[in-house]
């Protein structure tokens, strides 16, 4: 499949519900997000985890701050990896992405700036932190991460889960599952700290990201800031 018939799946998976993520949206705090699960046909889902490259293959980020693969060369890897990762960008899935949210104007990171792949292996973790705020000319806004997760049998016990800091790092977080199958759509802004808890268990956690861009901030002032790390409420 190429991406835009892996879009029109997507889409057409939004669209059907919604209404449930428009309210599981409005209704999920400081930290704005959804999730839904069951986005491909499983069969499409596990082709996709499959071409996956081994870990040589990708660069590794390592410091006290994360340890993880990641990929941007999308031409590197198989092909259909790199049309699953841009089906995201394709007009309808972010039509459907902004009426679920209400935020107009969304425009993809189509040079992938922020966006990717990336692999977490066991031990393997992101500390909370926030995202820079701006692309890179500084002219547009980060406004949306869109996280979609190939794991099979991935359970929130596994680890590698995402966090969401609603009340800064040194409260209790909220914990999304990284399941199979699923995507999650998280805001971007001033207060949206997250993080990826450890790697519990002898398998890789893969995750297919892209951001949205607008040139209108979520918040209704508008703010800039660079990447900015913070250590876990036990450290």
């Amino acid at each position: 499949m190429n991406r835009q018939e892996i879009a029109k799946v997507i889409a057409l998976k939004l669209s059907e519900n919604i209404e449930e993520l428009s309210a599981a949206y409005r209704k999920s705090g400081v930290i704005q997000h959804f999730y839904l699960d069951d986005v491909l046909p499983d069969e499409l889902a596990m082709r996709i985890r499959s071409c996956f490259p081994n870990p040589e293959g990708m660069r590794i980020k390592k410091s006290l701050r994360e340890l993880k693969y990641i990929g941007a060369q999308m031409n590197e890897y198989d092909s259909l990896l790199e049309e699953a990762l841009f089906a995201f960008q394709e007009p309808e899935v972010i039509k459907a992405v902004s009426l679920i949210t209400g935020m107009s104007d969304l425009e993809p990171d189509e040079h992938l700036y922020a966006g990717g792949i990336s692999m977490m292996k066991q031990g393997h973790f992101l500390n909370p932190h926030l995202d820079n705020s701006h692309d890179m000319e500084i002219e547009r806004y980060r406004t949306f991460n869109i996280l979609y997760y190939v794991s099979p049998g991935w359970d929130v016990e596994s680890g590698g889960n995402l966090e969401l800091w609603p009340n800064g790092p040194e409260r209790d977080g909220i914990t999304v599952q990284s399941r199979f199958n699923r995507v999650v759509v998280m805001a971007t802004n001033r207060q949206s700290w997250h993080s990826v808890s450890k790697v519990n268990v002898d398998d890789y956690r893969c995750c297919i990201s892209n951001y949205y861009f607008s040139k209108q901030p979520i918040d209704s002032e508008g703010y800039f800031h660079v990447t900015s790390f913070r250590g876990r409420p036990e450290q």
